[in-house]
């Protein structure tokens, strides 16, 4: 088995796999065959997302399933999903707080919250079928619509939103084609192009979230460095006025609007 698992390591270290043999132990583990295992690893030197070989994501310490052609959940975004918990959890005080994940991909930042705020009301939306059908397998203790952003929602839900995480698609639509094979040949370029400067639907959502927060409320996104003044600028046009959080450790950083107390929008 050694030299099965040193052949292993070295073709997908060839193919650029740069965590090459942590991902030769979870194919060696999920394959049932050794014709299994050699048909995965072509799979994967070939350009194949591991998550989607494998069926599932590691994210916040959760197994999140994940099927062929749905955005994979990255590791940064565990940052974001560690500020809406945090959020959420302020809420405990004054009831079970309401939480929407918005362009919820497989659901995973959904799923997270569940797991650390049992009593969240988790709701959440993708416009992508196939996300949305993973989403229900991660997010079984929440409610799960498809649809196109908040039109997806129930309408009872203006108003009373206390954190809304939408990990929107940012990547600029010119910079698609310099994103790695695995994000932009077996992901859907919906859940990954963000418009002319990466920021169309971040606009699209805060023109929107002051109608379903309620006051005091949060909007959370994802963001590069780059963009996040601009994307904090946007949140502000609308009424929130906003903080830029970023994480070292994670390469991450995430922008947070709060809408105010006395909502100017009604």
């Amino acid at each position: 088995m050694s030299d099965t698992v040193a052949g292993i390591v070295r073709r997908l270290r060839a193919a650029g796999c740069v965590f090459a043999e942590d991902e030769a132990a979870l194919l060696i583990a999920e394959a049932d065959s050794p014709e299994e295992l050699v048909a995965m690893v072509d799979r994967r030197v070939a350009g194949l997302p591991l998550e989607h070989l494998l069926g599932w994501a590691q994210f916040c310490g959760l197994r999140i399933a994940v099927e062929p052609g749905v955005f994979v959940p990255r590791h940064r975004t565990e940052f974001l999903a560690q500020q809406a918990i945090d959020l959420a959890t302020a809420e405990l005080s004054s009831g079970s707080p309401i939480v929407v994940d918005l362009c919820c991909g497989a659901g995973a930042i959904g799923a997270a919250v569940l797991d650390a705020v049992p009593l969240a009301n988790v709701f959440a939306s993708d416009i992508d079928p196939a996300a949305v059908h993973a989403a229900r397998l991660n997010i079984v203790n929440g409610q799960v619509y498809q649809g196109d952003l908040f039109d997806a929602l129930p309408a009872a839900l203006r108003g009373t939103v206390s954190v809304l995480v939408a990990n929107t698609p940012y990547v600029p639509s010119d910079a698609i084609a310099l994103m790695p094979p695995e994000a932009r040949l077996y992901e859907a370029r919906i859940a990954l192009d963000g418009g002319a400067d990466g920021l169309d639907v971040q606009r699209r959502v805060a023109a929107s979230a002051p109608l379903w927060l309620r006051p005091g409320g949060h909007l959370l996104v994802e963001a590069s460095d780059e963009q996040a003044p601009f994307t904090a600028a946007v949140f502000e046009s609308f009424g929130m006025p906003a903080r830029v959080v970023s994480s070292e450790e994670l390469y991450a950083t995430v922008v947070i609007g709060t809408l105010p107390l006395l909502n100017p929008f009604g």
